[in-house]
């Protein structure tokens, strides 16, 4: 029975030991921990999340070049043609005296902070007039003519005088005429200018 048995004892090599210490080969390791694989369901996850981020980020780039865009667009209207604008339209009030006053006067007062940097709208006429007083952007017939504005109107405001059409008319056609004063002047066209001899 032991003869019909065939080994190949031959072919098991081990290799020599290199090492002069007398400490055996750590070849073999212990098993390894079974490795957790992710469910498919976080992969569709996170593939949906990135894509969203990517559309909104795409979205948002969109949006911000079309605000600039219409930013650029955007005509700058100077003061002095916003207030007359303003003041044609307080036209429309002219039967209605409370109301045209405070649209004429907000207008004028709006005008000269923007053109002069003065604190108009957010002050009483007494400040403002006496901010004006130590300033030098209008001259003494303009501030005179302007006090004399801004008392009427106010008188309309909080008085609740009723000035008749004609009155109102001579307030608007000075507030156009303050504004026509100090609007800053055009540039003159080079093809304009004189020649020089």
């Amino acid at each position: 029975m032991a003869e019909s048995m065939k080994t190949n004892s031959g072919a098991l090599i081990l290799p020599a030991q290199t090492s002069s210490s007398n400490a055996p080969v750590a070849d073999i390791h212990g098993i390894k921990p079974p490795v957790e694989i992710a469910s498919v369901w976080l992969w569709i996850w996170l593939g949906v999340a990135c894509v969203a981020l990517a559309v909104g980020a795409y979205l948002w780039w969109r949006w911000s070049r079309k605000k600039q865009t219409l930013v650029k667009l955007a005509p700058v209207i100077p003061p002095h043609k916003r207030a007359k604008e303003q003041l044609t339209r307080a036209l429309d009030f002219i039967h209605e005296p409370y109301r045209f006053c405070s649209a004429v006067s907000d207008t004028l007062r709006e005008y000269l902070e923007e053109r002069f940097d003065l604190h108009a709208p957010d002050r009483t006429t007494e400040e403002f007039l006496a901010e004006l007083g130590t300033s030098m952007v209008l001259d003494a017939a303009q501030k005179a003519r302007l006090e004399t504005f801004l008392n009427q109107c106010d008188l309309v405001k909080f008085a609740r005088a009723e000035p008749v059409e004609t009155e109102l008319r001579a307030l608007h056609s000075a507030a156009v005429s303050l504004i026509e004063e100090t609007e800053p002047l055009a540039a003159t066209p080079a093809a304009d200018l004189p020649s020089k001899p």
